[in-house]
């Protein structure tokens, strides 16, 4: 299974650079290239060409279209460059763990057979989180332009596969990252 963490978007509510906070001493992008490398074979990072990462490694780099900065660009992109299905998860979801990935694959039939598995938490899907193959490709590329990306995906009536809601938390604000970090210091 390849998998693609997506970092593709500004990081406005960050204040720009979202991937590169420091979260424990790293970068907030390591944590969920971490849990992805633990279960997938290759990890690549999908982002704009301008984006600026930080040392990552051996980790491949995609580089998806400058237009539109929404995650279901680097969705399709990933699909469109692996040609095969894909693990993807966002960039700020530092919680997701190697077993989260590992859930999330068996929910998906092992290897990617449905259209799309995405991770549910209390009955709602994390979007950014999920298997998609090839077979959603056309669903995907058919939302409107803009379309809130959960609308797009539950058209693909994808399999939902329960984790637990602290693992799917995404950091987008100051605020998120303090509070990531005092729990990755008491934990």
């Amino acid at each position: 299974m390849i998998g693609a963490v997506l970092s593709g978007g500004g990081g406005r509510r960050m204040g720009g650079g979202k991937h590169a906070a420091q979260l424990g001493g790293r970068p907030l992008i390591s944590y969920p290239l971490e849990a992805l490398a633990q279960a997938c074979d290759p990890v690549a990072v999908v982002c704009k060409a301008a984006t600026e990462l930080p040392d990552l490694g051996d980790y491949e780099r995609w580089d998806e279209p400058d237009e539109p900065q929404h995650p279901l660009t680097g969705i399709v992109h990933a699909l469109e460059r692996a040609g095969a299905p894909v693990l993807v998860c966002a960039a700020d979801m530092p919680f997701v763990t190697a077993d989260a990935c590992r859930t999330l694959l068996a929910g998906a039939g092992g290897g990617g057979s449905a259209p799309a598995a995405v991770a549910a938490a209390k009955g709602e899907i994390q979007p950014v989180f999920g298997v998609y193959s090839p077979a959603s490709l056309d669903g995907l590329r058919a939302a409107a332009p803009g379309a809130p990306l959960m609308a797009t995906v539950e058209g693909l009536d994808p399999a939902r596969v329960a984790l637990p809601p602290p693992m799917l938390r995404s950091v987008n604000t100051p605020e998120e990252l303090a509070e990531a970090e005092e729990e990755l210091s008491s934990g």
